[in-house]
């Protein structure tokens, strides 16, 4: 079976406005009442959930995220199809684990276990 797509992030140098622009645009629910700030968007029918966030560089990105069993067997396959480690394996404190690989244009795309 494929691994899904399961979680989008947008991502800037101002989460609150981006959280506002989003939410006003697509009429999502945004909560971004947790201690990152960090604006979670549930699911809708059809569709996938995310987050709408800020960035540590201040650089703009859309990320979207697979959901994979193993982080590090993916990051390993993504560099021996051409690609490049953007973010090792790391936990996300109460939640999943996350890491990131560039791939051979320079697209960042996210992997995700234990969503």
């Amino acid at each position: 079976m494929a691994n899904p797509v399961i979680h989008f992030e947008i991502s800037g140098s101002d989460a609150a406005g981006l959280q506002k622009f989003y939410g006003e645009l697509f009429e999502w629910n945004v909560d971004a009442n947790n201690p990152m700030n960090y604006g979670m968007v549930a699911a809708s029918e059809g569709g996938i959930g995310g987050g709408i966030g800020g960035t540590q560089d201040g650089n703009p990105q859309v990320t979207f995220y697979v959901g994979v069993d193993d982080l590090q067997a993916a990051l390993d396959r993504a560099v021996a199809l051409g690609g490049s480690v953007a973010v090792p394996p790391m936990d996300i404190p109460d939640g999943p684990s996350i890491a990131q690989f560039a791939d051979p244009a320079g697209n960042r795309v996210g992997l995700v276990k234990g969503m």
